[in-house]
């Protein structure tokens, strides 16, 4: 009876498959647990003392719906600083509950039932459950492991229908680690102009990349103004629960996603807000050092899955490495679960990231480096046996 109140589309669409991994190992202080994409550090003392001291003298009050005028301007002077991008604080950036609101923003603002969403498979989980939820269909573009899960114009080119509209892009990549440089880019933005299309660019790993620095579709020639920018600081500045994220876009856009914003959140955590300024203002070099460890860590887990009979590509960015066990027979789920249960290691499997991610398993590397060789150790012994 109770499901007749529920709405069918919400009915139709699974629980998020990483969560249920977690949920999984949750409490178990001896399973390691390599799934949740959440830093490992804490926020940065100054950050913290900044808000503690906002909170003292009555930071308690609503902000703008698009979020306050200076924390705009320094995401603004960061984004041109950074990655050659030129948004007007004023009315071309709106401060969001984290990345995942911007997100929700951008789908609901410009899908409309029938419209095709191309995404690169594999990809981030919530892309297919919002997409449905309004209406929109999603056509995967297969992206492969030998080709650094790059998406490609020829790929690209062949999923494209007279009912595609948006292109969904997630780089660097989560969960496969792969990025794009302007060379790989240059052959998609053609395509994206010749077909009209709006891009939705996921960047919420940007600051993350080690090899070489990342590179945004919207910093083509006639890109920024068919593109919507998603960012924010949980990944990168270590702040997942301040909930701040960002989007920047023409400011025809972001009018249409502001407008669905002040019915729903009316403006993102005024604390959040604060320590995402004073995250710009003075905690690059926190940020950069925790990004070397994390470049450490992923020399370690990509060299040590390789010398267990893991075979895995190099990933240049967020904090995730996609090793492939299609050698062992078993499909994603089963490895997993059958790890979990044997080993102890939680991993999630890559079915949940769209068919693309079949036969591989994503582990977060965004764990401390102790824990990361005691993953290691379990993984050897149940590979031996596996094999």
């Amino acid at each position: 009876m109770l499901n007749n109140w529920i709405a069918p589309r919400v009915q139709d669409i699974p629980p998020s498959g990483i969560r249920a991994f977690f949920e999984l190992s949750a409490g178990n202080e001896d399973i390691i647990s390599l799934g949740v994409g959440e830093p490992d550090f804490v926020t940065p003392e100054h950050i913290r003392e900044a808000c503690m001291v906002a909170l003292s003298q009555g930071a308690t009050r609503y902000t703008p719906n698009a979020g306050l005028p200076e924390l705009r301007e320094e995401i603004a002077h960061y984004l041109q600083n950074n990655f050659n991008l030129r948004y007007d604080p004023a009315n071309e950036i709106v401060v969001t509950v984290g990345s995942s609101e911007a997100l929700d923003l951008a789908l609901r603002a410009f899908t409309a039932p029938g419209d095709e969403i191309l995404l690169p498979s594999p990809s981030y989980i919530a892309y297919s459950p919002i997409a449905y939820l309004n209406g929109g269909t999603l056509v995967e573009v297969e992206s492969k492991a030998e080709e650094g899960f790059k998406l490609t114009a020829e790929a690209l080119q062949r999923a494209i229908t007279p009912r595609s509209k948006l292109l969904m892009l997630n780089y660097p990549n989560n969960p496969t680690g792969a990025i794009m440089t302007a060379e790989d880019w240059q052959p998609i933005a053609e395509i994206v102009k010749a077909n009209n299309l709006l891009v939705i660019s996921d960047e919420v790993y940007a600051e993350l990349t080690y090899d070489r620095k990342h590179v945004s579709i919207a910093s083509l020639p006639g890109m920024q103004e068919r593109t919507i920018v998603l960012s924010g600081f949980s990944k990168a500045f270590a702040m997942t629960g301040w909930r701040i994220g960002y989007a920047c876009g023409h400011r025809d856009l972001l009018a249409a996603m502001l407008k669905i914003h002040q019915y729903t959140a009316m403006c993102a955590p005024v604390l959040g807000q604060i320590a995402a300024i004073e995250s710009l203002r003075h905690g690059l070099e926190a940020m950069s050092e925790m990004r070397e460890v994390y470049r450490q860590r992923r020399e370690l887990l990509v060299n040590g899955f390789r010398s267990i009979g893991m075979p895995c590509h190099v990933p240049e960015g967020a904090f995730y490495a996609f090793p492939s066990i299609a050698h062992t027979g078993l499909d994603s789920e089963t490895f997993a679960l059958q790890l979990l249960k044997e080993a102890g290691v939680a991993a999630v499997p890559g079915y949940v990231f769209g068919s693309g991610g079949e036969g591989h398993i994503r582990c977060s590397y965004s764990v401390s480096t102790e824990r990361l060789y005691q993953a290691l150790e379990r993984m050897e012994s149940f590979m031996k046996v596996k094999i």
